[in-house]
């Protein structure tokens, strides 16, 4: 996902864009309305935060799988089908933040 980052906007990004022939596409300013991982990662941080004992560096990645895999399809589909809604509204405020 491209959100304008200098990182994304390197020359050596944009070679490699080039040669697998994908084009950018114009992305809003401030638009993580339009990044549906940003709510599973919220979920997922709220899964892993609301445990009887947080995970220490050591035991994050194994934290993390664990709730992932527990988080509900119906979350991930949401999420999806949220996309056609969150586009629209975008469009209609001029790639303004959505306000929830």
């Amino acid at each position: 996902m491209d959100d304008n980052a200098t990182c994304h906007r390197t020359l050596a990004v944009q070679d490699c864009l080039d040669s697998e022939g994908i084009q950018r596409l114009v992305w809003p300013a401030r638009s993580p309305d339009l990044n549906p991982i940003e709510n599973v990662l919220d979920a997922l941080g709220r899964q892993v935060a609301g445990r009887n004992y947080p995970p220490t560096n050591n035991t994050l990645i194994r934290a993390l799988t664990e709730e992932w895999d527990k988080l509900p399809q119906q979350l991930l589909d949401n999420v999806v089908q949220s996309m056609v809604r969150r586009v629209k509204c975008c469009i209609t405020l001029h790639g303004g933040h959505i306000p929830y």
